[in-house]
């Protein structure tokens, strides 16, 4: 065993290990170490930890000393010149017309290296970019060409999760991804679904692959002959996460397929497949004290009396009504009622009973009330007619409609006297 810690040069970067030598230091602590690139200042991401011989690669070299104040001025100012020398190499590229694509620029801490990290589709002969930019910087220039998934890791941005990239957050080294850990998955093999921003196969399609390995080892695969309690049969669809099988039977492969769980079946396994669990089948128990449940019993719960449905809707129980549209229907019904009470009986009914015009209410007030102002706007409207004949001298009120004439009853010759010729007989002349 070995007393290490863990120090981190850039914020998801990788963690190396150093010998603290004694050295009292804290999670977040800026520490001076030597590394091969040079003197760097780095965090602790990791504090003193014992870890065991085969999980070290020695030599371990020490840590210096821990940061101060100045070391971390520098620090600070190194990430103000990294910014300038990125524009500046910009503009180099494209003097020289290179096709290249700038990502970033570290200084040392030390100052005596500036690496300019790049990414390209091909070989790119850059000798005459670093001897412009020794030329301006005055000290030793490195370029590095990187892959497109150490470009998003440096520049970081968020996925199809909405999540930020889980290697810009956290991961320290890429694990390698296949298309077949799709396919075990069981995913879509569309490329669009299955890629990240970098255009390479996600790296969380690794996270799952050791539980999916296992679930494959205890499941029958599609088209697998097993054996369960109602006899020989085939896979024909298997869900590895809730651990049910479809399985078509032999002797009725017309019926339909039956489910089962995994551990209810037999089949072929490798020797080395680990043992399929049984899960825990739970009772459901009810307590002592809870109400019985009569919702599935047929009727009513004790107790309780209720008319049967054919009582509850019977047209005794329902008030007569009159159909305005078929007054012979009222007649056999007036007609079935009971004799009216005589004598005394009949004159108290007839007091307690209000007349029609009596009756109150909201509907025959309504009635009335609309009766009355449609007869009064008939008669004002009569009134006015005479009225403008009269002052045009016209006499002939007769021709109007709402003439005083026309209010009268016509005349009839059923209303003549006997005697015509009597001047009492005759009808007056105006």
């Amino acid at each position: 065993m070995t007393n290490v810690v863990g120090v981190k040069f850039k914020e998801s970067g990788k963690v190396y290990y150093f010998d603290p030598i004694g050295l009292g230091v804290k999670l977040g602590d800026h520490v001076i170490v030597e590394t091969s690139r040079g003197v760097e200042c780095g965090e602790v991401a990791m504090s003193v930890k014992s870890l065991p011989d085969d999980q070290i690669v020695k030599p371990l070299r020490p840590l210096l000393r821990s940061a101060t104040e100045e070391d971390k001025k520098r620090l600070a100012e190194n990430r103000r010149r990294e910014k300038d020398a990125f524009a500046v190499c910009n503009e180099k590229i494209a003097a020289h017309g290179l096709d290249m694509k700038l990502v970033d620029v570290e200084y040392t801490f030390d100052n005596n290296k500036v690496l300019f990290y790049f990414t390209s589709d091909g070989r790119v002969d850059f000798r005459e970019l670093v001897k412009d930019l020794a030329s301006v910087f005055r000290t030793r220039i490195e370029l590095r060409q990187i892959g497109v998934r150490d470009e998003a890791k440096m520049l970081g941005g968020f996925g199809i999760c909405g999540q930020p990239f889980c290697c810009a957050r956290f991961l320290g080294d890429f694990q390698p991804v296949s298309i077949k850990m799709a396919k075990e998955q069981g995913l879509s093999l569309n490329p669009a679904k299955i890629s990240g921003i970098c255009g390479r196969l996600m790296c969380c399609l690794k996270y799952e692959q050791d539980a999916y390995e296992y679930l494959l080892k205890i499941t029958p695969k599609v088209g697998a002959s097993v054996k369960s309690k109602d006899g020989y049969g085939t896979v024909i669809e298997n869900n590895l996460i809730s651990g049910t099988v479809k399985v078509r039977s032999s002797a009725s492969p017309e019926a339909a397929p039956l489910t089962y769980r995994r551990h209810q079946l037999e089949f072929e396994r490798d020797k080395d497949a680990p043992p399929i669990p049984i899960p825990e089948e739970k009772e459901e128990t009810t307590p002592a004290d809870a109400a019985p449940d009569y919702s599935s019993l047929w009727g009513s719960a004790p107790g309780r009396e209720e008319k049967p449905v054919h009582q509850k809707h019977h047209k005794k129980n329902q008030p007569e009504r009159k159909d305005k549209n078929r007054p012979d229907k009222n007649r056999k019904a007036e007609s079935s009622r009971p004799e009216k009470p005589t004598g005394a009986a009949q004159k108290n009914s007839q007091e307690r009973r209000p007349k029609p015009h009596q009756e109150k209410g909201p509907k025959s007030d309504l009635k009335t009330n609309l009766k009355e102002k449609a007869k009064y706007t008939k008669q004002l409207s009569r009134d006015k007619k005479i009225s403008s004949a009269k002052a045009q001298g016209d006499n002939r009120t007769s021709a109007f409609k709402g003439g005083e004439k026309a209010a009268k009853k016509p005349f009839h010759h059923s209303r003549r006297r006997k005697n015509p010729d009597s001047p009492k007989d005759l009808p007056e002349e105006k």
